[in-house]
């Protein structure tokens, strides 16, 4: 949820001209400073978090590309899976196999390590 200063200042000034599958939403400035850009920004739906943004509209906001992203920008290749937003600090967080959380028990060794020992 935007705060109030980012609401007011979308109302006044922004543009908007688009939506992700994740429901943020993506604004222009209405007027660009003579030779400067047109400045961009996103408004988060929920917490605000930037992983949060699919790759398409990540070039959008960072002036990679012009083009705004379409359904047809975003869908997804063969080989992609679909986009997941920063999970660190989650329950959903990966915890490899002996994490204190994750029931602190290792595999034990499969012999194939060798401990260094100072002669």
């Amino acid at each position: 949820m935007a705060d109030i200063g980012t609401r007011l200042y979308t109302w006044l000034n922004g543009e908007k001209v688009g939506e992700d599958q994740f429901g943020n939403l993506y604004y222009r400035g209405k007027k660009a400073a003579n030779g400067q850009r047109d400045k961009r920004w996103v408004v988060y739906k929920g917490e605000p978090e930037a992983s949060k943004v699919p790759p398409a509209w990540h070039a959008w906001l960072h002036y990679t590309t012009d083009i705004l992203p379409t359904g047809a920008e975003q869908m997804a290749k063969p080989w992609q899976k679909e986009h997941l937003p920063n999970l660190s600090g989650t329950d959903l967080a990966y915890r490899p196999p002996g994490h204190v959380l994750s029931g602190g028990k290792r595999d034990k060794a499969t012999g194939d390590y060798e401990a260094w020992r100072p002669e």
